[in-house]
């Protein structure tokens, strides 16, 4: 009789069981609590917008779905005719829209009278148009201030804005000039004073920089940024990438659609290394 031959296990020929150490794993906790988002400040939904011409409709913004968060910077880029700038008069009742719903601040608003909209706006929503729009035969100082009383200032309240306002823009000297002593720039200085005078939650600002030199464009933009640092809701449309890029998100429209909606992630500066000269644009 052949017997088996003999096994690691002592000979018995069988397998020993595995023993199996537990892993010591220990997840590591968040390193704080994630912050709840902002309240929703702006909402868009299925937003429509159709003009009738004698050549037929044209849909210029198409089931759009958008919101804007309280301190939020959005910023809307697309090709020239994609709806840019009619998506924001519609929702800042300056068009009306064709169908859809628009919320701000917690109100359905879409529906409202022409008259309505514009106590809407006179407490909430400030515009900055690509042509300044400032009223001509007013000084500087009063086209600032009158915003602030229409948006239910007292006479002092309106005035002291207005001093903050110019102090902060650069814009004192110019207090008693009329719009058309201005520059360009001073004049779309003048205009975004007057869109804040009245502490709007909202900033609307369509192409802020469109006609500007590169100069007067910066300076606009270091404003506009510095609004948003101070807590300013901003919904800006532009084509300038160096504008889009301070935004918290960035949206893009094509054919009144939006084809891309996602947020900036934050680049760390750069160091400067030694010895080398950094230039300032």
């Amino acid at each position: 009789m052949t017997l088996p031959a003999a096994s690691a296990d002592g000979g018995t020929g069988q397998v020993p069981p595995l023993e199996v150490t537990p892993l010591d794993v220990t997840l590591s906790e968040p390193a704080g609590p994630v912050p709840a988002p902002a309240p929703v400040l702006l909402r868009a939904a299925g937003l429509t917008k159709v003009f009738r011409t004698d050549g037929g409709p044209v849909h210029a913004v198409r089931g759009v779905d958008l919101t804007v968060r309280l301190g939020e910077f959005v910023a809307v880029m697309g090709p020239s005719g994609s709806g840019k700038s009619t998506l924001l008069h519609v929702l800042g009742g300056l068009e009306p829209a064709t169908s859809g719903e628009i919320w701000l601040r917690g109100q359905r608003v879409e529906r409202l009278s022409q008259a309505r909209w514009a106590l809407l706006r006179r407490r909430h929503i400030g515009f900055v148009f690509q042509f300044f729009n400032l009223v001509s035969n007013m000084t500087v100082a009063d086209n600032v201030e009158l915003s602030a009383l229409i948006g239910g200032a007292t006479r002092r309240e309106a005035r002291v804005r207005r001093e903050e306002l110019l102090a902060e823009l650069g814009l004192s000297a110019k207090a008693d000039s009329a719009p058309s002593r201005l520059s360009g720039g001073e004049q779309q200085r003048v205009a975004l004073a007057r869109a804040l005078a009245h502490r709007p939650s909202l900033l609307l600002a369509d192409e802020p920089t469109g006609n500007l030199d590169s100069a007067n464009a910066a300076d606009v933009l270091r404003l506009l940024r510095r609004s948003h640092e101070q807590g300013q809701a901003i919904l800006l449309v532009t084509h300038n990438a160096r504008a889009a890029s301070m935004a918290d998100r960035v949206v893009n429209l094509f054919d009144g659609m939006i084809v891309d909606d996602a947020p900036l992630a934050a680049v760390p500066a750069r160091p400067v290394a030694a010895n080398v000269v950094e230039l300032r644009g």
